[in-house]
């Protein structure tokens, strides 16, 4: 009989191990997943079974803690200096555990030497607080448990046996899909049966509140007790969602992994996205253990199967990660950084196509540590982020992959709220995603994905799931989700580095702002002009022809369109278009024959008349333009409807709203650099306004929402990116999530736009585009408005914002959003399909 050994003790031997199957079990239990006795030799055996379950194990080898603290993906590095025992200590070993005995600083990694496969149990890390949201049960009894299990699910033996004219049921039940009642009639009713005696709630408090390995203790216990595989017995009262959720938790990690990974590639096509997913995201442990667990469960490789369900560079990429072989040593070289950064410029940027290899062997192989210093390298040599490099260089699944893979290496919590974002926004759920992520990250990180999820989405988890979901299934998720963060109103570290990090990129990165209409070569505004006049003269009106003049001519040039109109026919162009055009399309080719700041104006000029005003509207204009634009604005307003716009404005608002509007309305913003001492001092400012600062102010109530206004309202972008840095180190709180939690109305959503706009200006106008889209009916107003106002500016970059953020096109959502001429003309100003 051969034993578990750990080797390479510092301070004595452990205690004498327990004897072990060749998977881990005591030598005295089968194993759960099998569907009948398994005789257990000291030889390595395979369940024949598919069916799935898991075994104990031993505890974890698990991860060492990461620093904490602002910016510690980037700064806080262990240099390659020091004394060669130093470079030792930190080198090789990513994985620590304690021997008995011995302290933080004696401790040496253990091996863990086994005769076959032994998933992880996933464990807080030594010195490390535990981040999952699923702990071990106080008090567990594997017993206990699995009676409670077992009663809660013969709800079909008492309803058999109740049936006039029938034998008694089987007692115990026999395993559901291997044996049937005696007689015809009986067999028709087991397969009427639908489970509805089965006590659900039972079943989900009881499996939902305990670890992993509490579960592989019980699954042992159930079929010790009674015969039976606890998991085949699920499988068969439970239906639907509720059943797989149930069924996935009951597995070890490394098992469930695999079972993904064999339904993503078995059959017809292939579910890319669960492969990317699991393969990016896992440690080297967690990668041997799921191959491990592949091979065990269905006698295949793992690497085979891929390799022939794949193919190209993605299929490459795959294998590398396959092989669990990436550098885990918090020694980071800076000539290396340096070279692997200018090595990924000229393999993509600089170079005449793409050298993939370069990309596949830099993030397949170098530590999360060195490649965030990579990272933050690459920005500074070529002005963009590597995401940016990556979408421009690489298609297809392999650019999902390598983008999975940065995302993961910057932060694997935000790396996974918005995978369970975009699976349960908009229409539909993605459930099979929405269970393999919370079950997988229940007792890892579910906490920082909470975190950043309220962060990044201003909702919490608990509450999306809850809106998205129903039933016992609902039950189950909320209870894997451990609690709701709009409830507690908290905002914690790991969203604080992750917003702290947003900030800074946003600090450095050189963008270069790119519209899609650009001016038309040979262009001849005499030509031009006779085409629409031929398109709309006589019956019928041509409206492809207008479209496809008008959305393929900058605005300067539809200036000269109107002019030669006016002089070759003696008519007013604008009063044609208008007299030929109806509905959306009229609007949106009447909105590009204005400049742009006449266009504003308008439409200013409307959410102010009549009754009621369109807040929404003055906010996105007046908080996104610059000074330059803003005095174009007045000038416009002065002369089409000969009054101010800051009278328009105060007349029409009210408060601390008004204010807002009518400093922004001035155009005084700074447009210098940033200055660091005044941005501490700003900070400071900012946060005794959201009341977040450490020590109370002597400045009044209203002096410091009147300073607060200013900073806002006239610090030039990089000071403000740099004010918001500052206050994320000083309170540990995102500037936007401390004004949504501490402001309202107007007022708020007016602040939240300036931050965001300094943040990432195409970010917030594709968050706007999708808004106007999303759900059921159009906001044609806004969408009308923003692709006429931003097409000649930044709409490319909105493109690659928008894509980024929804995991669909631009294109693609405004194709299957509208409809007619007006679609015709929206696609026409997208520029393309991303």
């Amino acid at each position: 009989m051969k034993f578990l050994q750990l080797k390479h003790y510092p301070c004595g031997p452990p205690a004498t191990p327990q004897p072990h199957t060749p998977l881990g079990f005591p030598t005295t239990i089968p194993k759960p997943w099998q569907g009948r006795a398994a005789s257990v030799t000291p030889h390595r055996t395979h369940p024949k079974s598919r069916g799935w379950g898991g075994e104990g194990g031993s505890a974890a080898l698990t991860p060492k803690p990461r620093r904490a603290g602002i910016g510690a993906g980037s700064s806080d590095v262990v240099r390659r200096e020091g004394t060669a025992a130093q470079q030792g200590r930190a080198h090789g070993h990513q994985y620590a555990r304690s021997a008995p005995g011995c302290s933080a600083t004696q401790q040496a990694p253990p091996v863990l030497l086994l005769c076959g496969p032994t998933p992880v149990i996933p464990m807080a890390p030594k010195g490390k607080v535990y981040r999952g949201s699923v702990k071990d049960f106080p008090g567990f009894n594997a017993s206990q448990d699995a009676d409670a299990l077992y009663n809660a699910m013969k709800g079909f033996a008492a309803w058999f046996s109740s049936m006039p004219g029938l034998l008694p049921a089987p007692s115990p039940l026999p395993p559901h899909g291997s044996a049937s009642p005696p007689a015809l009639g009986q067999q028709q009713l087991w397969a009427q049966w639908d489970g509805d005696g089965s006590d659900k709630d039972a079943i989900l408090d009881l499996i939902t509140s305990r670890s992993n390995k509490q579960r592989v203790e019980i699954c042992q216990a159930y079929k010790s007790q009674y015969g039976k595989d606890l998991i085949a017995d699920l499988k068969y009262e439970l239906t639907g969602k509720f059943e797989r959720l149930i069924v996935s938790l009951m597995r070890p990690p490394a098992y469930s992994d695999a079972k993904e990974i064999k339904d993503a590639i078995a059959g017809i096509g292939t579910d890319e996205k669960c492969l990317i997913e699991i393969l990016a995201s896992r440690t080297n442990q967690e990668i041997h253990d799921l191959v491990a667990a592949y091979k065990d469960a269905y006698e295949r490789d793992l690497e085979a199967d891929i390799v022939g369900d794949t193919s190209g560079h993605f299929k490459k990429m795959l294998v590398v990660l396959l092989q669990g072989a990436r550098e885990e040593d918090d020694v980071v070289s800076e000539d290396l950084v340096e070279q692997d950064a200018k090595d990924l410029l000229e393999a993509g940027e600089l170079k005449w196509g793409t050298d993939e290899a370069q990309f596949i062997y830099i993030l397949g192989r170098r530590s999360k540590q060195h490649l965030r210093m990579v990272f933050d390298e690459y920005l500074k040599i070529s002005g963009k982020p590597i995401e940016r490099s990556i979408r421009g260089e690489l298609s297809g699944d392999f650019e999902k992959l390598m983008l999975a893979v940065v995302k993961c290496v910057r932060s694997t919590a935000e790396y996974f709220a918005e995978r369970l974002y975009k699976a349960m926004k908009g229409l539909g759920t993605r459930d099979n995603t929405l269970i393999r992520i919370m079950v997988s990250r229940s007792e890892i990180d579910m906490l920082d994905i909470r975190e950043v999820f309220r962060t990044k989405y201003d909702k919490s988890l608990h509450n999306m799931i809850k809106e998205d979901t129903s039933g016992e299934y609902k039950k189950a998720l909320l209870k894997l989700c451990g609690g709701d963060d709009d409830a507690a109103g908290e905002f914690f570290p790991e969203a604080a580095q992750v917003a702290y990090r947003m900030w800074e990129l946003s600090a450095v990165a050189k963008v270069e702002l790119r519209g899609t209409v650009q001016p038309a070569g040979s262009f001849n505004d005499d030509g031009d002009a006779q085409v629409l006049r031929k398109a709309m003269k006589g019956l019928g009106t041509d409206e492809g022809a207008i479209i496809e003049v008008l959305t393929q001519r900058s605005n300067a040039q539809r200036q000269q369109i109107l002019k030669a109109y006016k002089a070759h026919y003696g008519r007013d162009l604008l009063a044609d278009l208008k007299s030929e055009l109806s509905g959306s399309l009229a609007k949106l080719i009447l909105g590009l024959m204005l400049t742009p700041a006449q266009y504003d104006a308008k439409q200013l000029r409307k959410a102010v008349e009549g009754a009621g005003t369109d807040e929404s509207t003055l906010i996105e204009i007046m908080a996104t333009r610059n000074n330059q634009e803003i005095a174009a604005i007045n000038e416009a307003y002065q002369q089409a409807y000969h009054k101010s716009l800051e009278d328009d404005l105060s007349s029409d608002t009210s408060g601390h709203f008004k204010r807002i509007l009518v400093s922004l309305a001035l155009g005084n913003r700074d447009e210098g650099p940033e200055n660091l001492t005044q941005a501490h001092e700003d900070a400071k400012v900012v946060a005794e306004t959201l009341k977040l600062a450490d020590v109370a102010s002597n400045d009044s109530s209203d002096s410091l929402e009147t300073r607060f206004l200013s900073i806002l309202c006239t610090r030039s972008y990089p000071h403000l990116r740099r004010v918001f840095q500052e206050f994320i180190k000083m309170t540990n709180h995102d500037v936007e999530h401390a004004i949504r939690k501490r402001m309202s109305g107007d007022v708020r959503d007016a602040f939240v736009a300036i931050v965001r706009s300094v943040k990432n200006k195409p970010a917030f106008f594709a968050d706007k585009l999708y808004k106007s889209m999303k759900g059921a009916g159009t906001d044609e107003r806004t969408l009308t408005r923003i692709m006429i106002s931003r097409s000649e500016i930044d709409l490319l970059n909105i493109r690659g914002e928008f894509i980024d953020l929804f995991d669909k096109s631009l294109y693609h959502m405004i194709e299957k959003d509208t409809s007619g001429d007006y679609r015709k003309a929206l696609l026409a100003l997208c520029g393309g399909d991303d």
